[in-house]
């Protein structure tokens, strides 16, 4: 009887143990950063979609980033994923979405504070409606400003 609550005890925080350690944390990024981070990557693409919590298009093409990054992770395709939910959102929305929904691409919250600037520096022809996608790699910069399906997601993917 010790032998099987001692097993009990074990399995609660081992499954306790594992499933926090599946769940990301968010980290802040901001501009800066994130054009360091591209700059960095020279041999990789990068697929950035700009999303929010509380965006239904948003919600609805993020298993389609998903996919793309599980599918093509062998050919360097960096998939992240940027929301721009308010920073005091954090914790209390943006954290427990991206463990509910088991994100695996890199998630971020955008850590800035003047919309118009931000905007402006991903791409100025960007309204600063969501979901938007910037694609990267090397010189070559394409930006939509919409939702995607699978297939138009890959299909921008590969016109880099």
């Amino acid at each position: 009887m010790k032998e099987l609550k001692a097993f009990k005890i074990f399995i609660f925080v081992f499954l306790a143990f594992s499933l926090t350690a599946q769940s990301q944390k968010v980290k802040l990024l901001n501009i800066d950063q994130l054009q360091e981070r591209v700059k960095n990557g020279k041999d990789s693409t990068y697929v950035v979609n700009f999303w929010a919590t509380w965006c239904a298009p948003c919600i609805k093409e993020l298993p389609n980033f998903e996919k793309l990054g599980a599918e093509y992770k062998v050919q360097k395709v960096n998939v992240l994923l940027v929301t721009v939910d308010f920073k005091s959102k954090l914790t209390s929305a943006v954290e427990p979405f991206v463990k509910r929904k088991n994100l695996k691409n890199e998630v971020f919250l955008l850590d800035e504070s003047n919309p118009q600037e931000y905007i402006d520096r991903i791409d100025p022809s960007w309204s600063g409606s969501i979901p938007a996608t910037l694609f990267i790699k090397n010189d070559k910069r394409k930006f939509l400003e919409s939702e995607l399906t699978y297939e138009q997601l890959l299909t921008e993917y590969k016109k880099l």
